[in-house]
């Protein structure tokens, strides 16, 4: 990379490793560029005063170097509050300390608030680690002692650091310091394999030499409970903490559960605890990024924790200097120990030190002229002109591309410059101008080395939103039933699931699931006959009534609900005629305007909206009028697609009217649609109640004139005063939320021009294909690329961390939601959040105040009127308030996980960084299942298997918006599984599909089939595994089923082998027509599903091969088996399936 070389005297400085040096001019970006040119052997520690700037510098390093410097975060909440720390961070920490430790770590960025707090001595955590070797034998039973001490916790699958599993001679665990998880492979004590997998599909991927494991935090056990126990006891004494906090801080130990934070731990464990300077090699150089602000934070720091000391007197067992530095140790260290030093700060320096001609991009234009893109292309033409090497960086290569074709177009450059993906090594200055991929926070002007750097935030105006990590989201279940679950059988209908139980039937040990049905009665369900069963998801979260074993009121249920559907079918089907007929306006294709328009959006698209693109603008371009749904959760880019589709109506000399269901929607929309189509020079309008009567009236003459070309509004669009000069194109947001005189103006409305609905409620796939072909229906599933999850915080409800996260968020210009459950107490609460912050602009919103003064509150908040939402769980589903980042909920403790899943949702929208605080009472006080529960939650920071079967219920919930209210009844009398099976058999039927429905064969052969508790010893996996085995519909499925098994659990036992084989046999008899398979001795007796004949050819090849074939006037074949019942059933399947495909074939 290039260097000034002016700035020697930097190299030079910390080359040697002595002496200090001023630099001024200088940004997070470009001291990152400064460094990474230094190339420099010697290690650095850098410092920044916030976090939100040090992730600047990791990002724009990474860029340019193509390595990510070691982060070392902050804890997320303030000192000596009572928190549940995050595993994230605790784990994010140890791998820092522990590759300064292995001398692994060249360059670590951090903030004074992440190095206040002392540590672990480094011998203590070099003499906790655990270094694996392959092929070497380890005790494995004292490994998995070592790893509960170290912090790790055992769960049934592994998902997440700080996690391990064991099933038999597999141990699962994921570390710090490594991007995935890590398989063990024992032979008895002989450690055989080190693997990495997958934590997603849980295969393996590469074999590793070596592993260390590390401690999952900085605390852990060290010494006997015992001794520790004392230590409290001594140190209790000392400071007079009372007997009750005692007892928390020794049960904490009994139970190894450290649920407080670490500073709370640190003194307790460790005699002595250090610095992080321990940790660093001793020519280590050190460079400061604004160190008055970095003295400042520091200072701040610290009064926090002497403000918490003295909350808590009388309960902390420690003095605060004994785990934090003061503002006086913390600059005695940094100018004792660190013999080489730069100060680099924002502002020029005035005569001492190097002063860079750093400049912004921004200053190559008068500050008035254009924004959005029109700015973005005027600042590259700006560049070119200035004759010095312009670099585009754009996050993703479709915006690169898109950009690429627009200067071509625009005539700025004669070809479509080639992309090029990061890092940025080295500059092709044989190029006026580069095109690269690639992360990079915001761009520079250095006059001096004749280079420009233009990042997404000086094109298009919006800072781009930074790469996270992959999130890590478990791995997609099928079904995570519990004891106590609804569960329905497709003849035998709704029972309860009572467990997996272990019994003999006819002295062949076998697994079974139990379901009770009203008045006691069981039903044992062999494990290979899963598939009958579903659990049940009714419209709502009443329980539904047991059916009786053997009753008929289940079979007259499902009949009735046979009849409705057919109903429901008929219309859908009719409906899809209708409109096949139907003729309506063929709008143009896309032009150069709406090219320009496309790559004005600054993200890039997901592959779901690129196909909802692509299916809405074919829609428009047929003569036939569109009607088609656009499903996906809020923020997920319906939005955008919204915007395409109503610039090629525009595009056509078409008008547009968006629909939507409140005011607060429609200002919220009518921001995003002005901000997007005004630069284009297409007017939006907008028609609602909060709007004065004079703008009405004006609005209503410029749409009939046509001045108008979108507008936005509520239901009062459908008044018989809208007239629209020639509207082309609908666009209706929650149609469900309509009543029904709107609903009966909407289908007018449709008749005659094309209709886009969006719906916020996630559709089951499984209803997406049963409407297949009759609503056209697009479906956004995948995020945003580049969101940062919701960090969550999960904290005792104290006045200091409630103060601390308001502050923290307006201090960035954002907002807050703070949720309270309750009406009761909601006024106290909002008056309580006045006196903490009362700096902040505080309002109260909740369900039982008048429509108006609700909607006008939020409306002011979507307005930034208001900054503090003190509200009860009504947070609007469809607002998107990209400004709104923190969230706080208190008494999380009373919430469902689905709930508090979909409260969280409500921030994040935009491209910085969100959190959600979870209020508890006490810490301690949380039953172990709650504590799980909001755990998940912290740690699957995207969706967690915990609550993913209570989403896909709301999911459920919100389609019988889609089917329309009628049929919820008939969706609660059987369970939503059987009924889609019955709708969409229904609506194939009436669409003269012929259904080729093959019998589900029972096979009965005396053999022990099941995955032993040796083998698979979680409950929950087991079921997983037997419901994913119930589902394989072919051999190549069986054989992947098989591969992950063997992957994930070794070789299965005989049991196991048995119940592959017997799934296998099941898909031979069932592409045979054969019914039922049960064995008498070594006769094996098929039921033939099929009159004798299409046998024939195939009863005639077994005689030859076995002693005694014969069939009998009842349709049954019986024959004598030569060796083993289940090998012999598999050759006697193949040879009939040879011969009948023969006699097809005519060969």
């Amino acid at each position: 990379m290039e260097f000034p070389r002016r700035l020697e005297g930097l190299r030079e400085l910390l080359a040697q490793g002595q002496g200090v040096l001023e630099v001024g001019g200088v940004r997070p970006v470009s001291l990152a560029w400064l460094l990474a040119s230094l190339s420099l052997e010697r290690p650095l520690l850098v410092l920044f005063p916030r976090e939100d700037v040090a992730r600047q510098f990791v990002r724009a390093f990474f860029f340019f170097v193509g390595e990510s410097p070691e982060f070392f975060p902050a804890p997320e909440a303030p000192p000596l509050v009572e928190v549940l720390p995050s595993r994230e961070i605790g784990v994010q920490r140890v791998a820092v300390l522990a590759k300064l430790l292995l001398q692994r770590a060249r360059l670590v960025v951090a903030t004074p608030v992440a190095l206040q707090r002392r540590t672990v001595p480094p011998e203590a955590l070099r003499g906790a680690y655990e270094y694996l070797l392959a092929g070497e034998e380890i005790p494995r039973e004292r490994l998995l002692e070592k790893l509960v001490a170290l912090g790790y916790e055992r769960v049934g699958r592994v998902e997440g650091p700080g996690e391990f599993a064991v099933r038999g001679g597999v141990i699962d665990l994921w570390p710090p310091g490594y991007e995935d998880p890590l398989r063990l492979d024992f032979f008895g004590d002989q450690l055989e394999s080190i693997r990495v997998f997958d934590p997603q599909t849980q295969r393996g991927r590469r074999s590793l030499e070596e592993a260390y494991l590390f401690p999952v935090r900085e605390i852990f056990l060290t010494g006997d409970p015992e001794s520790l126990s004392e230590r409290i006891l001594q140190r209790a004494e000392r400071y007079r903490v009372p007997s009750s906090e005692v007892e928390d801080y020794r049960e904490a130990l009994i139970l190894k559960r450290f649920l407080r934070p670490e500073e709370f731990w640190l003194p307790l464990l460790f005699e002595k605890l250090t610095d992080f300077r321990a940790y660093l090699p001793r020519e280590t150089g050190l460079v400061l990024w604004e160190p008055e602000k970095i003295r400042a934070e520091a200072e701040g720091f610290w009064e926090r924790v002497l403000s918490g000391a003295r909350r808590l007197k009388r309960r902390l067992l420690f003095e605060p200097e004994e785990v934090f530095l003061s503002p006086e140790e913390w600059e005695r260290l940094l100018e004792k120990s660190f013999e080489a030093r730069v100060l680099a700060r924002e502002l020029p320096l005035s005569g001492r030190g190097i002063a860079l001609s750093l400049r912004s991009p921004e200053e190559l234009l008068p500050p008035a002229e254009g924004r959005g893109l029109s700015r973005g292309l005027a600042l590259i033409r700006a560049g070119l002109e200035s004759g010095d090497h312009l670099v585009l960086v754009l996050s993703s290569r479709t915006s690169a591309e898109r950009l690429g074709n627009l200067l071509r177009e625009e005539g700025l450059t004669e070809d479509s410059p080639p992309v090029r993906e990061g890092p940025l090594r080295e500059l092709d200055r044989r190029h006026p101008l580069e095109l690269y991929i690639g992360d990079l926070p915001e761009g520079f002007w250095w006059p001096e080395l004749a280079l420009i750097l233009l990042s997404e935030t000086e094109l298009w105006g919006r800072r781009p939103p930074g790469v996270p990590r992959r999130p890590r989201v478990p791995g997609t279940r099928l079904e995570d039933l519990k004891p106590g679950d609804y569960v329905v059988h497709r003849e035998h209908g709704i029972g309860l699931y009572q467990g997996l139980v272990r019994l003999e039937v006819g002295g062949v040990p076998g697994e079974f699931l139990l379901v009770e049905y009203a008045g006691g009665d069981r039903l044992y369900l062999p494990v290979d006959r899963l598939g009958e069963i579903h659990r049940y998801v009714g419209v709502d979260e009443r329980p539904p009534p047991l059916d009786r074993l053997g009753g008929k009121g289940f079979a007259r249920r499902k009949e009735k609900v046979k009849r409705a559907v057919q109903e429901i079918a008929q219309e859908l089907v009719a409906l899809y005629a209708a409109r096949r007929v139907a003729r309506g306006h063929a709008f143009s294709p896309p032009d150069l305007v709406f090219r320009e328009f496309e790559a004005s959006f600054p993200y890039e698209e997901t592959p779901d909206q690129e196909a909802a693109l692509e299916e809405i603008l074919a829609d428009m371009q047929s003569p036939r009028p569109m009607d088609r749904l656009l499903a996906g959760d809020v923020g997920y880019g319906k939005t955008e697609v919204a915007l395409r589709a109503a610039m090629l109506a525009v595009r056509d000399g078409k008008q547009v009217a968006v629909l939507v269901p409140t005011t607060v929607l429609a200002e919220q929309h009518y921001r995003t649609f002005r901000e997007r189509m005004e630069p284009f020079g297409i007017r939006v309008g907008i028609l609602s109640r909060l709007r004065p009567l004079s703008e009405q009236r004006e609005t209503l003459k410029a749409l009939a004139r046509g001045e108008i070309q979108v507008v936005i509004g509520t239901h009062r669009l459908l008044s018989t005063d809208v007239r629209f000069k020639d509207l082309g194109l609908l666009i209706i947001d929650e149609e469900h939320r309509f009543g029904v005189r709107q609903k009966e103006r909407l289908k007018e409305l449709k008749k005659t021009v094309d209709v886009l609905s969006l719906s916020a409620t996630p559709i089951p796939r499984t209803l997406q294909m049963s409407l297949l072909g009759i609503r056209d229906l697009s479906v956004i599933e995948t995020p945003p690329p580049g969101r940062l999850p919701v960090k969550t915080i999960l904290a005792k409800m104290e006045p200091e961390i409630v103060k601390e996260a308001i502050r923290r968020e307006l201090s960035r210009g954002g907002q807050v939601f703070f949720v309270y459950p309750r009406v009761r107490g909601l006024s106290a609460m909002a008056g309580w959040v006045r006196r903490l912050v009362p700096e902040a602009r505080v309002a109260m919103a909740h369900g039982q105040m008048p429509a108006r003064e609700l909607e006008e509150v939020m409306s002011r908040f979507v307005r930034r009127e208001i900054e503090v939402l003190v509200c009860t769980t009504i947070i609007e589903s469809g607002l998107d308030i990209p400004s709104a980042n923190t969230i706080i909920i208190c008494r999380a403790d009373r919430l469902g996980l689905a709930e508090i899943y979909q409260l969280r949702g409500r921030v994040g929208r935009g491209n910085v960084q969100a959190y959600a605080y979870l209020l508890v009472p006490s810490l301690s006080g949380l039953t172990e299942e709650a504590r799980k529960r909001l755990q998940a939650l912290m740690q699957f920071t995207e969706l967690g298997s915990g609550f993913r079967l209570a989403l896909s219920d709301l999911k459920i919930r919100g389609a019988g918006n889609l089917l329309g209210t009628s049929q919820s009844g008939h969706i609660a009398a059987v369970g939503y599984d059987l009924y889609l099976e019955i709708l969409e058999r229904a609506v194939r039927e009436l669409r003269g599909e012929k259904i080729e429905e093959r019998p589900e064969p029972e096979v009965r052969l005396n053999l022990p089939a099941y995955f032993p508790e040796t083998y698979v010893p979680d409950v929950e996996e087991r079921l997983h595994l037997y419901r994913e085995l119930s589902l394989v519909q072919d051999e190549e499925a069986l054989v992947r089923f098989e591969e992950d098994l063997k992957d994930r659990f070794g070789e299965p036992p005989p049991e196991g082998r048995n119940l592959l084989e017997l799934t296998r046999l099941k898909l031979l008899l069932r592409t045979l027509w054969i019914l039922k398979l049960e064995s008498r001795g070594q006769e094996l007796i098929f039921h033939l599903g099929r009159d004798p004949a299409y046998y024939q050819k195939g009863i005639r090849a077994l005689f030859p091969v076995f002693r005694q074939v014969r069939l009998t006037r009842e349709g049954r074949l019986r024959v004598r088996a030569e060796g083993p019942l289940l090998s012999q059933a598999l050759k006697i399947g193949h040879i009939l399936r040879e011969k009948i495909l023969q006699v097809r074939e005519g060969t």
